[in-house]
């Protein structure tokens, strides 16, 4: 997100529960785009509300799974939040050499790159400049 806007908009990564270690499939095919995610970790929705992210306070949760979708359904249910579900292929356990799982996250990837443009429009021209 920060590599095709900046930081025009506080994006937080959360799920439904914390994986802390991300994926090194996720990290090399990232790492093609020139988007370094190696230092990110994951936390779960209830990490996010107990180190004081308070959910009211954002206007968009986008689930890329279904079991997402519910928790962040029903933690919101008593907010003006935006709840959007982006049915995302999930690669991992999907293939048996290397070469297929880093198609398979490409694919992913490619498929969240895509959406994010069709939800949010082109890149912004600066957000190169402003990534983190």
């Amino acid at each position: 997100m920060k590599k095709l806007y900046g930081q025009r908009a506080y994006v937080q990564s959360a799920g439904v529960k914390n994986d802390m270690e991300i994926d090194g499939f996720s990290v090399a095919v990232c790492q093609e785009l020139e988007v370094e995610i190696s230092r990110h970790r994951s936390r779960s929705f209830e990490e996010m509300q107990e180190w004081g992210d308070d959910l009211s306070q954002f206007d968009l949760i986008i689930a890329l799974s279904p079991a997402s979708q519910r928790m962040a359904q029903e933690l919101t249910r008593f907010h003006h939040l935006e709840v959007e579900y982006w049915p995302i292929m999930d690669p991992t356990g999907l293939a048996d050499t290397r070469d297929a799982k880093l198609a398979l996250y490409r694919q992913t990837r490619d498929q969240i790159r895509s959406r994010m443009l069709d939800r949010f429009g082109p890149p912004l021209e600066d957000a190169a400049a402003a990534k983190v």
